[in-house]
């Protein structure tokens, strides 16, 4: 590179006048170039075109830089996942936020609205691998007894257990239906139980307007029919039913009858001299509660004529049906 003015060396073998000023003649040069330049800048476009298509006929052109990009400057300066002003984007299929959780359905408009039934259903199937825990003695008021029993089965070996749970399940249902807020004192999602002290509990601290524990009995076969078994005045130790023996006989009286008409059943033909009513003292479900309560012994699991009723879902959902518009008629919708 030269620092002074001086004239360039004349070009060797060069047309041009040597005598001419250094500086017309470098007019000269640049005027050629600029000449050439268009038609240069021509040809490497077409070439690059050519280059750029393969055999297949698919572009191959290089990607345009940064500043030659599609996209706005503050496009290009946003953050991933956001737009040019910040705004956060979504890629397809992928969702930025925990989507909300869809809202609980409204319960059910009906006579029953407002008011919280309890359904007990009777033992536990766990309870036949769990003997010693449910062995355990429990005060009952007017004496001890053991924590929860096995219940009994069929013939066939299906459970009392499964039973009560499948019916309550139902009459739970059609409680629901009816606009009630109901409460099941386990629904098998425990090992064994719970105690006939809890299932009372339970009761009590919903403050239920009516609790209905569902069973089946177990006696010898030609015994037939149901019974409700309602609370006796007691008043020992923990118990005192004073409060809730004449609701409760209220209740188990609307019970028995819509029980009957819904299942074609009949009273129990083994006690309560066919009105299918009977009184204990000995049982702390009943004991213990300060609700209207009553128990439903729905048939007998040994008579092979009542175990085809009670195994039949068809019949258990006659069941489910009459405790339900017992309870209905009771709580006087």
């Amino acid at each position: 590179m030269r620092y002074d003015n001086s004239p360039p060396p004349p070009e060797s073998g060069s047309s041009i006048d040597p005598h001419r000023p250094w500086f017309t003649r470098r007019s000269t040069l640049v005027v050629g170039v600029a000449a050439l330049a268009p038609a240069a800048l021509a040809g490497w476009v077409l070439t690059q075109a050519f280059a750029g298509s393969g055999s297949d006929g698919q572009s191959h052109s290089a990607p345009l830089p940064a500043s030659h990009s599609a996209l706005s400057p503050g496009q290009r300066d946003a953050k991933p996942g956001s737009t040019a002003d910040g705004s956060a984007t979504t890629s397809p299929g992928a969702s930025t936020s925990t989507p909300a959780a869809a809202p609980a359905p409204a319960p059910a408009k009906g006579p029953l609205t407002g008011r919280t039934v309890v359904v007990d259903p009777g033992h536990n199937a766990g309870n036949f691998e769990h003997t010693e825990e449910i062995d355990q003695q429990v005060d009952i008021g007017t004496n001890r007894k053991e924590c929860d029993t096995t219940g009994t089965t069929t013939n066939a070996g299906y459970k009392e257990a499964d039973f009560t749970l499948d019916v309550s399940r139902r009459l739970r249902t059609a409680l629901e239906a009816q606009g009630a807020k109901v409460v099941l004192t386990h629904q098998a999602d425990r090992p064994w139980g719970p105690c006939i002290t809890e299932r009372a509990r339970i009761g009590n601290e919903a403050k239920a307007d009516a609790v209905v524990s569902v069973h089946a009995d177990g006696v010898s076969a030609g015994n037939r029919g149901f019974h409700i078994i309602l609370p006796a005045k007691v008043k020992s130790g923990a118990a005192d039913t004073a409060k809730i023996v004449e609701p409760s006989r209220q209740l188990g009286e609307r019970i028995a009858g819509n029980f009957a008409r819904t299942t074609g059943s009949a009273p129990a033909n083994y006690l309560g001299s066919g009105t299918g009513l009977v009184v204990r003292d000995d049982l702390g479900g009943l004991n213990l509660s300060t609700q209207p309560k009553v128990f439903i012994e729905c048939g007998n699991m040994r008579d092979a004529k009542d175990a085809a009723q009670l195994t039949s879902p068809e019949w258990r959902q006659k069941a489910a049906q009459g405790i339900a518009d017992g309870i209905v008629g009771f709580l006087g919708g």
